[in-house]
């Protein structure tokens, strides 16, 4: 039986679709909001996507606004670092009880501001591209699932009923005792990425495998580790973890064959990626500022 939560996916960006596509599919009272070209296009042709090398389609409930009373059990807010702020600010005034945001972050002191104890973070376990209009992702294995969490850490009522949204549409998930912990250790690896980024859009796939590009990231991921754990932030994020320890030689080696696969070069090359380069640039520059120990709860 789906779960009979009502949903809203606030924003139909590749990782907002690929939720709201999965709780469709799975039976779900889901809507999407959405804007400009994109709501325009998910009204026209519906939500389009690729499955096993076919191009789908399924309907979709869409809303252009949030209306104060237009309550929902849970909002899903899936936007990048940047963005979150305005998003919240749009969701402020609405009576909804429980707004799960995902997404990178170094922090939440800015969006407890603005939507108080109403905030869940949380991180998503999905990755894609999209391309004219049809949407190109999956969900990441148990391993690598949706993470969510309190900021205290306490398993309450809400984040129990979230997990069972996640049982109900049969997506893994993993609910963190630390999520600011989590979310620091995978800006961590996050920020490193701005060595894919050229003068003017990204780098290309051949470019991005050089050594010396890849020696840049190694170095980076490393030593924002170390400034983590100088800080007494454990490293939870399981791949930063790991190639935190890892010999850089090692390090350079794994991109290397993440690059020659097609659908994580897109992840990190892609118009996603391109899209992002002021939410890892911010990340990024909040490493190199040294700014840990005002993050800590």
């Amino acid at each position: 039986m789906p779960d009979s939560s009502r949903i809203l996916v606030f924003g139909a960006g590749i990782i907002g679709s690929l939720y709201a596509l999965r709780f469709i599919q799975t039976g779900m009272d889901v809507t999407l909001l959405a804007r400009g070209n994109r709501l325009e296009e998910l009204r026209e042709n519906g939500l389009k996507h690729s499955e096993k090398g076919l191009i789908k389609t399924v309907p979709v409930n869409l809303i252009e606004s949030l209306e104060r009373d237009d309550v929902y059990d849970f909002i899903f807010v899936p936007v990048r670092y940047d963005q979150m702020p305005s998003a919240l600010m749009a969701i402020q005034a609405n009576r909804s009880e429980n707004i799960v945001t995902l997404a990178n972050t170094t922090g939440y002191d800015e969006w407890t501001s603005i939507i108080g104890g109403r905030l869940v973070p949380g991180f998503p376990g999905a990755g894609g591209d999209m391309k004219d209009g049809v949407l190109y992702g999956k969900f990441g294995k148990k391993v690598q699932g949706t993470i969510f969490g309190e900021i205290n850490g306490e398993i309450t009522k809400r984040i129990e009923q979230l997990a069972s949204i996640f049982e109900s549409a049969c997506l893994p998930y993993e609910i963190s005792k630390d999520i600011l912990a989590f979310h620091l250790s995978h800006a961590a690896f996050v920020a490193a990425i701005r060595n894919f980024y050229a003068k003017s859009g990204m780098l290309d796939a051949r470019s991005a495998k050089r050594r010396d590009i890849l020696r840049k990231v190694a170095t980076d991921i490393k030593q924002n580790v170390h400034l983590l754990e100088q800080a007494g932030i454990s490293i939870l994020d399981p791949k930063t973890r790991i190639a935190g320890k890892m010999p850089s030689w090692a390090v350079i080696a794994v991109f290397r064959l993440m690059l020659s696969m097609k659908f994580t070069r897109s992840v990190l090359l892609g118009s996603h990626a391109l899209a992002a380069k002021e939410e890892i640039l911010r990340i990024d520059k909040f490493f190199q500022e040294k700014s840990f120990e005002s993050k800590l709860v």
